[in-house]
């Protein structure tokens, strides 16, 4: 049996909308996915408020991806739309989302992080094979970031934290290029807030880093274009280096906003970003001694369909 359906992720800093089609016997079969850079969080997030221009963004995208749904013959009840940190946390965000309705019919599932985190770990699995040990599941937003401890058995922890990187940008008076004294700065706060990750990390002893979504999507295709590989386009598992990734680290620390985005691979919604979420990757491996970073182009919107699609097998 075949139904179509699609799931929208309302994020702090993108929109995502997958159309699939599931299917008992494969899960699911994307046949249309589309991004679009919103930033609902720029400007407000750490007062908790969604901005004016931000709330017409996402309007916008709402309307556009409704013109999609319509083109597709989506059916309204098969519309499965979540919204996280963003707008979980602001005091306008329950206004912001009757507006969706009102104006497109989209109902909109405000999760919490720890619904957040169980997705991400459900589009993590289908995408990449965990095996029997334990690995660390890292997905920064621009509002939270999600970890999650497991295998490919279970989740032993999961974790929200209000840590993303729109937030780090607008908390902290980050320099271009970034000052050791803002590095510094970082680090201290990461080691404050990840206390109960810290803990939890001493008793599973992870291995590996699997990093999911935006800011790894990126180090991915920057790693691939400069070392001229292939990778095919419906590849679920995508590939990057610890020592690639120490190779960027330093140099998105010592170039400007200009210079990063000279970068192939770079992406102007990623190019402020990029530089706190890296310097946050760094902390977690090397706090807690990771050699190993795997990334999977799966996480949240396809964690749902995962779970949209166990319901008609």
């Amino acid at each position: 049996m075949n139904k179509q359906v699609a799931t929208i992720d309302l994020g702090t800093n993108t929109f995502h909308l997958l159309i699939a089609e599931l299917d008992s016997e494969i899960f699911f079969r994307i046949v249309y996915r589309e991004r679009i850079p919103v930033m609902i969080g720029r400007g407000g997030i750490n007062q908790g408020i969604i901005k004016e221009d931000a709330k017409q963004r996402a309007l916008d995208a709402l309307s556009h991806f409704k013109e999609k749904l319509d083109t597709f013959g989506v059916l309204e009840d098969n519309v499965h739309c979540t919204a996280t940190s963003a707008i979980r946390n602001a005091k306008n965000g329950q206004e912001l989302v009757d507006s969706i309705f009102q104006k497109t019919g989209i109902r909109v599932d405000v999760i919490s992080g720890d619904k957040e985190a169980e997705y991400i770990y459900y589009g993590v699995r289908q995408a990449v094979p965990l095996g029997s040990k334990s690995a660390l599941i890292m997905d920064i937003g621009g509002g939270s970031v999600e970890f999650i401890i497991c295998n490919q058995d279970e989740i032993h922890w999961k974790q929200s934290f209000e840590i993303g990187a729109q937030r780090l940008l607008d908390r902290f008076d980050i320099q271009d290029p970034i000052t050791q004294a803002n590095i510094s700065d970082l680090n201290g706060y990461f080691n404050d807030r990840l206390a109960p990750l810290a803990e939890i990390v001493k008793e599973y002893q992870p291995n590996t880093l699997i990093g999911a979504s935006g800011t790894f999507d990126t180090l991915s295709d920057i790693y691939v274009l400069e070392s001229n590989l292939e990778v095919d386009k419906e590849a679920t598992e995508l590939p990057l280096s610890h020592d690639a990734f120490q190779r960027m680290l330093n140099a998105f620390s010592k170039k400007n906003r200009e210079e990063r985005l000279q970068i192939p691979g770079m992406i102007e919604m990623r190019v402020d970003m990029i530089v706190v979420a890296s310097w946050l990757i760094n902390y977690i491996l090397e706090a807690y001694g990771l050699q190993e970073i795997r990334i999977s182009s799966y996480a949240l919107k396809e964690g749902l369909l995962v779970q949209l699609a166990k319901q008609i097998q």
